[in-house]
């Protein structure tokens, strides 16, 4: 059907199901350049949801998930409030609360928060004991930058990564000041928001480059957002140019050292079969597979990729006018992994990965490859 063929009433549902996952400019749009028409597809109901916002706002169930950092920062401030928020995010009688109040499905797995944080289980994890070698295309120093979700909800991730990191002798601190990224409010629309985040980060981000440091970020869609989203939205501005370029995925970064003979190869355990599931925002970064070919490396191991979409996109699982196509959009990716049954099943995005797992119908256990990479290294 071409678009003329679309009532334009039904225009908006369009731009409201969309969660912007950019898989239709990748793979599936005819009309990308070196097209002439050169449409960006996802970037035009970016720009809808943001007329829509600024017409009629955003219902209260919206940005309340969209203020991710706030909301981390209140639950892990004071020893066992996360305690006491997780066991009530899996009340049946709170879930169906927060369905009617707020919209949350009852069946949507609910990220749980952590008061031992990722910043401060870095204080105590020990240090690089050896100085960074700088190759062509990566300093050997890096800084992360833990998202909110890295912080808060999967500090073990962060943790993982720090320590997989210093085991390769690179030098590794945490980004100071951070916000979250701006991601969430860019599903909304809300692009004034995410630009003001973005502005904040890269002043800080921008300071750390000039001392001489890489920069990292666990989850794909933060690095997606310094990569591609605010170099968009900021085209002038030299430091978002500068972060853009000493922005890496961890798995890209440690690939980079690999390709310099820098990366340690003395594992200790192999992994096995391993199901992993490709992030979209990870494919939309076109550096290829590099969680899989690090992986890889590890004896015995082998990484069964599955290029399909969760259907998670943050909220849009989560939401209950969205959730049941968000199920039907997982299930394929569940199939495959139930049929691979293999060792492992990892994803780079957290809650891609608990989706899959929720919809699976086998007892798989999702974990991160960061993780994955630790235990091959017996850390």
């Amino acid at each position: 059907m071409e678009v003329d063929g679309v009532d334009k009433a039904d225009y908006i549902k369009v731009v409201d199901e969309c969660y912007l996952c950019d898989l239709c400019y990748m793979t599936k749009c005819p009309y990308v350049p070196p097209h002439e028409w050169n449409v960006d597809f996802p970037h035009l109901m970016l720009r809808a949801k943001a007329v829509k916002l600024k017409n009629g706002g955003a219902a209260f169930r919206d940005r309340f998930l969209a203020g991710t950092d706030r909301l981390g920062k209140l639950v892990t401030a004071i020893p066992s409030v996360d305690l006491a928020v997780n066991a009530l995010n899996k009340k049946p009688g709170v879930r169906k609360l927060l369905s009617r109040q707020l919209g949350v499905h009852p069946d949507a797995t609910l990220p749980e928060y952590r008061h031992n944080t990722a910043r401060r289980r870095a204080r105590s994890l020990p240090a690089e004991s050896s100085e960074p070698v700088a190759t062509d295309t990566t300093t050997g120093k890096v800084a992360l930058f833990t998202t909110c979700y890295g912080n808060f909800n999967k500090p073990e991730v962060c943790e993982a990564l720090i320590r997989v990191f210093r085991h390769n002798n690179l030098e590794v601190i945490l980004a100071n000041d951070e916000v979250c990224c701006g991601m969430p409010k860019l599903e909304m629309g809300d692009i004034d928001a995410v630009v003001r985040a973005g502005q904040h980060n890269v002043a800080m981000l921008d300071d750390l480059i000039a001392r001489g440091y890489d920069i990292v970020a666990p989850v794909p869609s933060c690095v997606l957002m310094f990569k591609q989203e605010l170099p968009l939205m900021l085209p002038e501005d030299s430091a978002v140019q500068r972060v853009q370029r000493a922005m890496f995925d961890p798995f890209e970064y440690l690939m980079l050292r690999h390709r310099a003979g820098l990366l340690n190869l003395d594992f200790k355990q192999s992994l096995g079969d391993v199901s992993y599931q490709v992030a979209c925002h990870l494919r939309v970064q076109n550096i290829g597979l590099k969680t899989r070919d690090v992986l890889n490396l590890v004896p015995d191991t082998t990484v069964h990729a599955i290029e399909r979409c969760s259907g998670h996109d943050g909220t849009y699982a989560v939401r209950n006018e969205s959730r049941d196509a968000a199920v039907k959009i997982a299930r394929p990716v569940a199939r495959k992994v139930d049929e691979q049954q293999g060792a492992h099943f990892a994803s780079d995005c957290p809650m891609a990965a608990q989706m899959i797992a929720d919809v699976s119908k086998n007892d798989i256990l999702p974990e991160h490859p960061m993780n994955l990479l630790c235990k091959a290294y017996g850390l």
